[in-house]
Formats: structure tokens, C-alpha cells, sequence
């Protein structure tokens, strides 16, 4: 059974940082797209950044540009997301997905971690 197991939220102030961990069981994704995503109250998921197998490619979308850094290490079969300059605005539900046959997008998830960003 594949299990994304995801850590590192809390609770922090504006300004603060925080760094999100997701680690995957059951399978290897050592050569797999992994990525992150979050959900706020009353919004639908959002994405946020992906990451290739290797670390070579990392796209980001607008809301996690400059602020936020995805990396990966796969010797632990894992996926990371840094996270600096938190505002309110991040306060939301973050997700962890790990894309399986590369075809039909992210097939794995994780339970989700609660980041609440204080003023």
C-alpha cells in the first residue's frame, strides 16, 4: 500500500517560515514527478510546485515563486517545501502528491498538514 506521510506544519506568524516534509512508503518514487499543493477554507486545491526525478527541473506557480522552495531527497524516498515570508494568505491545508505513470497527472496523495499563519 503506497502512504505519503506528511509533517511540518503549525502555526507561525506573518513573516515566519516553515518547512513541510512528505515521505512516501510503499513504493519507490525515485524516478517519479512529486509536487506540492494546498486548500484553503471554501477554495478549491491549489498547485503549487513540482519537481522532476532528479532535481533538474522545478516549476513554480505565482503564489510560491521567491517565496517557497521545493526539493527532494530520494534516497529517503522523499519531497520538501520550504517555505519563507508566510502571510495569511497561506493559511490553508497543504498536500503532498507523488505522480505515479507520469500520464495521468498526480495519482498519489498525502493526508494533508495544517498551516495557519497568524498576524
Amino acid at each position: 500500500q503506497v502512504r505519503l506521510v506528511e509533517s511540518g506544519g503549525g502555526l507561525v506568524q506573518t513573516g515566519g517560515s516553515l518547512r513541510l516534509s512528505c515521505a512516501a512508503s510503499g513504493r519507490s518514487f525515485s524516478y517519479n514527478a512529486m509536487g506540492w499543493f494546498r486548500q484553503a477554507p471554501g477554495k478549491e486545491r491549489e498547485f503549487l510546485a513540482t519537481i522532476n526525478w532528479n532535481s533538474s527541473d522545478k516549476y513554480y506557480t505565482d503564489a510560491a515563486k521567491g517565496r517557497f522552495t521545493i526539493s527532494r531527497d530520494n534516497a529517503k524516498n522523499a519531497v520538501f517545501l520550504q517555505m519563507n515570508n508566510l502571510n495569511p494568505e497561506d493559511t490553508a491545508v497543504y498536500y503532498c502528491g507523488a505522480d505515479g505513470d507520469s500520464v495521468s497527472g498526480y495519482q498519489y496523495w498525502g493526508q494533508g498538514t495544517q498551516v495557519t499563519v497568524s498576524s
